[in-house]
């Protein structure tokens, strides 16, 4: 961040907490604190699926295939419906896909940011009279947040379209592709999985996390001498 560029000259911590109630430390709070939600809402979700399965000697038999964050389903497998495993004819039985990529993305981005608001946080209550002396700071900001709006942005979208994928691979569509439900006398009907609201949530929180760090571009824009040099150069002949 800015705060690495302060020379051992202009380094003089002076704790200045009325920062965090001015529009500049106040995002930043707003934004370590959405950043925790996100981190909280997608990284500890915990499920299942449930079918229930009737086979020779076996009726009605609860199965079940629990997943969890980082959404690797195609290491999840179903319980067997009983120990002969439908009489040999129940072999094991997979969920399809694996979305850690996008999960631990968008996880591993709410952490970062999670450290990283607290570190700008410290820098601007004790560094404030160096960040408003010098444009290079608020400048190097500046180009951080708009980076890391566009990060949010992207992994938003990113998770988003796996957590459809990971709600149809974990659905009632799976039953047809399951090679053991079209043994003899076999039947399966999906039951239940459960609800996914909460990572439902962590994608809001993901948009509001864009929306903050790209509305934080503006506040740095808005109350540095940045704006106030760029309004110069306009106004010049």
């Amino acid at each position: 961040s800015w705060f690495l560029f302060i020379s051992p000259r202009m380094a003089g911590f002076r704790t200045d907490f009325s920062v965090v109630l001015e529009p500049l430390g106040f995002v930043k709070v707003l934004e370590w604190i959405f950043a925790i939600f996100a981190f909280a809402t997608c990284g500890s979700f915990q499920g299942e699926t449930t079918l229930l399965v009737s086979c020779k000697g076996v009726v009605n038999k609860t199965v079940t295939a629990a997943f969890a964050y980082p959404f690797r389903l195609n290491t999840v497998e179903f319980s067997a419906p009983d120990p002969k495993r439908c009489a040999g004819t129940w072999t094991d039985v997979h969920l399809e896909g694996d979305f850690s990529s996008s999960a631990q993305f968008f996880v591993t981005l709410a952490a970062l940011m999670f450290l990283y608001c607290i570190a700008v946080l410290v820098a601007y209550v004790g560094y404030n009279h160096v960040y408003q002396q010098n444009s290079k700071y608020p400048l190097t900001d500046l180009s951080i947040s708009a980076l890391i709006a566009f990060l949010w942005l992207l992994s938003t979208f990113v998770w988003a379209k796996a957590l459809a994928d990971i709600k149809v691979a974990t659905g009632s569509s799976i039953i047809p592709g399951i090679e053991s439900c079209k043994a003899p006398g076999t039947t399966c009907h999906f039951v239940s999985v459960t609800r996914m609201g909460i990572l439902n949530v962590s994608v809001v929180f993901g948009l509001l996390n864009a929306a903050l760090w790209g509305g934080n571009v503006w506040l740095i824009y808005k109350d540095t001498k940045l704006h106030n040099q760029w309004n110069r150069i306009s106004e010049s002949p």
